[in-house]
């Protein structure tokens, strides 16, 4: 099933904002939808949040693996609204898509910046003139030196890991000028759509993972439907 990020936030809105908690949380209230969207895989993705403590990182990884075909195939997590502030906010000629996905946003930014990386777990596929480089967001520090990017992008990728505070040190540690980041503005309910570890219903939810900050350094806003974050350097 193929849905727009647009789309799948006004899903969620109904779902995590105008459904009755007592609905959302409950297993068999949810069990046929989950089926609809996950069809033998979703008894154990309803169970994903209970286990997920339990797991190790590899653990982790492979639960990603195997229900890989279940996730939604759209060709970006970003909304309009989020892409706009993006392309509009990047500072400098160079730029780092962290946790690049399949590659969207790290194209856009080649469109007008001269120089462009892309980082991720897996190969996207098709770059053109990207730079693409096979790193975890948790762990740059074999690949990428300090303050080497003017503006560095994690959009849609916080919300996965697991050693949060480490990929934000990381994240920090490599650029020079300008952090971005994009989460989405979801409520931890017991039975979501996709496998998140973390979740940021509020902004100040967010920026209490993101302190220490330093008051005038950055800005934080609900965008299109999810969180943006940026921080000057």
């Amino acid at each position: 099933m193929k849905l727009s990020r647009d789309l799948t936030l006004k899903i969620h809105f109904v779902l995590d904002q105008l459904l009755p908690p007592v609905l959302r949380d409950c297993r068999a209230f949810m069990r046929p939808l989950m089926r609809m969207m996950f069809s033998e895989k979703a008894e154990k993705i309803m169970d994903f949040k209970e286990r997920l403590p339990m797991m190790t990182p590899e653990e982790y990884a492979a639960f990603y693996e195997e229900t890989a075909s279940f996730h939604m195939p759209r060709e970006t997590d970003l909304n309009r609204a989020c892409v706009a502030a993006i392309l509009g906010d990047v500072l400098g000629s160079s730029a780092l898509d962290a946790g690049c996905g399949r590659g969207f946003l790290a194209r856009k930014l080649s469109e007008f910046i001269p120089s462009v990386t892309a980082a991720d777990m897996a190969a996207p596929g098709e770059l053109g003139g990207v730079r693409f480089v096979r790193a975890s967001v948790s762990d740059f520090s074999s690949v990428f030196a300090p303050g080497e990017f003017d503006t560095v992008i994690c959009t849609h990728v916080l919300e996965h890991v697991l050693d949060f505070k480490t990929a934000v040190r990381e994240l920090r540690r490599v650029a020079a000028k300008r952090l971005i980041i994009v989460v989405p503005m979801q409520r931890p309910y017991r039975y979501t759509f996709d496998l998140h570890a973390r979740f940021f219903p509020y902004v100040h939810s967010f920026l209490f993972e993101m302190a220490p900050l330093r008051e005038g350094t950055f800005h934080c806003a609900p965008v299109g439907g999810d969180i943006y974050f940026r921080e000057d350097f």
